[in-house]
């Protein structure tokens, strides 16, 4: 049986529903890296990180080679960076709604 359109996309979005996993995304949209250096970006242990990236490629949204002896992981499609400039588009605006909001609050217990 064929999965539903928006249980697909429900699945797709479970599988970024991790912080772990979007620094990942984030780091990995300048380009491909090795497991090393992302350990170095992100304050985790390596298992940790490991299962993640895990979580990421069976998902088919990161990419692994092997490049002598290390692992380098890359976004599987650029739209990856696409939806998280997106999400940080419309982040920054909910945030703004909600700064004016709280202005709005403090001037009228002002008065």
């Amino acid at each position: 049986m064929a999965v539903p359109l928006y249980q697909a996309k429900a699945e797709f979005f479970r599988n970024l529903g991790h912080p772990v996993r979007i620094r990942v995304l984030e780091l990995l949209q300048d380009g491909p890296m090795p497991v090393r250096d992302l350990l170095m970006e992100i304050d985790v242990e390596a298992s940790s990180l490991s299962q993640q990236l895990a979580v990421l490629r069976r998902a088919g949204i990161v990419t692994a080679s092997r490049e002598g002896g290390r692992v380098v992981y890359a976004l599987a499609t650029p739209d990856v960076a696409d939806l998280l400039t997106a999400a940080r588009r419309i982040l920054t605006q909910m945030l703004a709604g909600q700064g004016q909001l709280l202005a709005e609050l403090r001037a009228e217990a002002e008065e």
